[in-house]
């Protein structure tokens, strides 16, 4: 009796953590997906500050292109992208040079990598200006 009494306590239990798990899932979903709206905004804003087309932040590899030519690096960089591990190395620096394009220093530039949302909509619609492209090196 207190065999079947723990059994079934224990498929109670597991069909209420499948319930928390699929909550959680479309919370976490909904979550993610106002997220990647509000960062698709950010960046359109920053790409019309800049010069650029905002549409341009739709088209994959294309806007990473608009986004080197902001900065002031060749387009051929994108190249670097596919090649694992130096595609890291090649966003820090593009979040870096991204600030100083904008008159902002390398403090902010390491927002830009270590809380990008944040201070991608700080860039978006804060007072920054784009000052043009200013590579570090």
């Amino acid at each position: 009796m207190f065999a079947s009494m723990l059994l079934f306590s224990q498929i109670v239990l597991q069909q209420d953590e499948d319930i928390f798990a699929i909550i959680a899932g479309i919370i976490g979903g909904l979550v993610g997906l106002v997220v990647g709206v509000v960062m698709l905004v950010a960046v359109w804003k920053i790409f019309t500050k800049a010069g650029q087309p905002g549409w341009a932040v739709l088209i994959p590899f294309y806007n990473v292109y608009v986004l080197l030519q902001i900065i002031g690096r060749p387009g051929w960089w994108l190249v670097f992208y596919f090649i694992p591990g130096l595609n890291f190395i090649v966003m820090l620096v593009n979040q870096l040079d991204l600030a100083q394009s904008f008159g902002k220093g390398t403090g902010f530039g390491l927002g830009l990598i270590f809380l990008n949302p944040i201070f991608m909509l700080m860039l978006a619609f804060g007072d920054a200006r784009y000052v043009g492209p200013s590579p570090i090196f």
